[in-house]
């Protein structure tokens, strides 16, 4: 569609073409919803973050929630133009929040093609149907301004769960917790006794946000699983955002992915309480989330465990800077956000025989979090390599096109970026078991199975953060600068063996595992 001639294009703001074949025009009487992100009052941004992330926890002071609203929220001005922009196109405000800089649009697809001057028609691929756009989204340059992006006109399937499952599944059973042998699963305390996690620590006093984009789980099964680790069951509360909710739809679903989560993060910081924002599988759904788990006063949650992303190639550039900005606010807050890193290697699934890495685990502002494959003999282990199994994953990896090089990455080694002339920043940071044929026992709907994928990483990598946390008695916050420069003092495994695919291990940090997998204790005392 052509611009008005009253609009601008609304900076950053291009959508592909959408994936799949185009079945027809919207029903212009279909109502939905929009969010609309603000730009910050202050105009300067945050406080510097980089600086805060240089400074040991100690000695950090972070800004209290109310603190981040009032000064660097959404100016009530800015927000009144937009209820004005709303009201001239027919459109209603559902929601409004100054912390978040949101506002929730409502109305017919034919008010919202009008007022933001885009096309919206119906497409269909892999078995869904969507609505899709093409192109920029057309404002008045006045709001252009002050807008930084428009999420849900599109709401096609942004992510995916960077889970994998090995083998068939079996009638639930006693989980087993003797120790286990190399090129088997695990329970995840054994997988934290083999890393050296701070004993006697429980996450208590924690909070843990999970952001799921799809499936849901049972509390019996949270009971049975937790009861024969011997653990109490942790306190687990779900936060609805745009509609989403706890769904589970069976085995075979995204319910692997939030069993997974849950499990993982409760079992390492048992005494932590865990909170799931579900939400719907689009860009909009998975900013909201993030968004709202970040500003969550109710909750408070210290750690963000993220295990759903896709190739940084198939998201808009509104979307990742506005995420990108979320999780400089969740750093200003002291809130560490642990992302997966992927689960197709080098390619992250894009079929065009090129590197690409995930997001937003290649926001710098994010710790990736890549995978390993692990043997053991009782709670030692005796090696560990890069996940790289044929037909059943591999860690993520690489550099970003997208964001650039961090300070802190400046003498990690990053090999150039695909994307010429662009020195790009390098993922993941660190590492954790991922393979499934070294994989998490977990109970799925009510069967037991063995799960792996980078996915297992991201929660596992929370729960150890929600430990020290409790032990700290502070929130350790953004932790990427301070891993870097302490990377030399032991607290790490260096994984120097294997590849995933276009890049290989080697002696430090490395675009297939970081810096390595944990030494928990280790990693305490040095922060």
């Amino acid at each position: 569609m052509t611009s008005p001639h009253d609009r601008v294009r609304l900076p950053h703001s291009e959508r592909d073409t959408p994936p799949g074949t185009r079945v027809g025009p919207v029903d212009p009487n279909e109502v939905f919803q929009v969010t609309v992100r603000l730009r910050s009052r202050s105009r300067k941004g945050l406080p510097p973050v980089q600086e805060l992330g240089a400074q040991l926890p100690r000695d950090r002071r972070y800004l209290k929630r109310e603190e981040l609203r009032d000064a660097h929220g959404a100016d009530p001005q800015d927000l009144e133009r937009i209820r004005a922009f709303a009201r001239k196109h027919g459109l209603t405000v559902s929601e409004e929040n100054l912390a978040r800089r949101s506002l929730v649009l409502s109305g017919t697809a034919a008010a919202m093609g009008n007022a933001f001057g885009v096309e919206l028609a119906r497409y269909r691929h892999a078995g869904t149907t969507f609505r899709g756009r093409t192109g920029p989204i057309y404002l008045p340059a006045e709001l252009a301004q002050i807008v930084e992006g428009v999420f849900g006109l599109d709401d096609r399937p942004q992510a995916k769960p960077h889970f994998r499952r090995l083998g068939p599944q079996g009638r639930a059973s006693a989980v087993a917790v003797a120790p286990r042998a190399a090129g088997t699963s695990y329970t995840p305390p054994q997988i934290a006794a083999l890393y050296d996690f701070p004993a006697g620590a429980t996450g208590a006093g924690q909070c843990i946000a999970i952001i799921e984009l799809g499936g849901g789980y049972g509390l019996q099964d949270l009971n049975t699983y937790f009861a024969q680790l011997k653990l109490p069951t942790p306190q687990v509360a779900d936060v609805s955002v745009d509609g989403g909710r706890n769904t589970p739809g069976g085995p075979d679903s995204a319910d692997g992915e939030v069993f997974l989560d849950i499990e993982v993060a409760g079992a390492i910081a048992s005494r932590a309480r865990i909170v799931v924002y579900f939400a719907p599988n689009t860009d909009r759904g998975f900013l909201d989330a993030v968004t709202t788990a970040v500003h969550d006063s109710t909750n408070n949650p210290s750690v963000i465990s993220i295990s759903w992303g896709a190739p940084e190639a198939r998201w808009t550039e509104q979307a990742m800077r506005a995420f990108d900005q979320a999780f400089q606010e969740a750093a200003a807050l002291g809130v560490t956000v642990c992302c997966a890193a992927g689960d197709d290697g080098s390619g992250d699934g894009v079929q065009d025989g090129q590197p690409h890495v995930d997001f937003p685990a290649s926001s710098p502002f994010a710790l990736g979090c890549g995978g390993t494959k692990v043997s053991s003999s009782g709670t030692t282990i005796t090696n560990e390599v890069v996940w790289s199994d044929p037909g059943d994953g591999a860690t993520g990896g690489g550099v970003s096109q997208e964001f650039a090089l961090p300070s802190w990455q400046t003498n990690a080694g990053v090999p150039p970026s695909p994307k010429a002339g662009f020195r790009g920043r390098g993922v993941p940071d660190v590492a954790g078991d991922a393979s499934p044929t070294s994989g998490y026992m977990v109970l799925v709907d009510g069967l037991s199975t063995t799960l792996g994928g980078t996915s297992a990483v991201a929660p596992l990598w929370a729960g150890l953060i929600a430990l020290i946390n409790e032990r700290k008695g502070k929130p350790m916050g953004y932790l990427n600068p301070l891993l870097y420069r302490f990377a030399s003092q032991g607290a790490f495994h260096d994984i120097t063996q294997g590849d995933n695919g276009a890049y290989h291990a080697g002696p430090g940090w490395d675009p297939c595992t970081g810096l390595g997998s944990p030494d928990g204790t280790k990693l305490m005392n040095m922060l």
